[in-house]
């Protein structure tokens, strides 16, 4: 099975949070993936790089903080992120390079 370059595009990066910590204790993995992305795409995109088999993928997206940067107001960045739950006996080390 081939990688594209477009599955790259989907998944930006792992994340690892606290919450990322417990919620890989019951088989998924947290990913920041591109606000364009939908859940098909994102279970294609991980099955493609990863080689593993995705049950279930829930997203989530969250508004970015205004905040203040050297004194002036600013903006972070919105974000989604990808809760991708495994089949049973997959895993996927994420604090590995690719």
């Amino acid at each position: 099975m081939s990688v594209k370059a477009e599955h790259y595009d989907v998944i930006r990066k792992p994340i690892i949070t606290e919450k990322a910590t417990l919620a890989s204790e019951n088989g998924a993995v947290v990913f920041q993936v591109a606000m364009d992305s939908t859940k098909p795409q994102i279970k294609e995109a991980v099955e493609a790089v990863f080689g593993v088999k995705v049950k279930a993928v829930n997203t989530t997206i969250t508004k970015g903080k205004a905040k203040r940067f050297r004194g002036r107001a600013g903006e972070r960045s919105d974000v989604k992120k990808a809760y991708v739950t495994l089949e049973e006996g997959n895993t996927i080390d994420v604090s590995t390079g690719l």
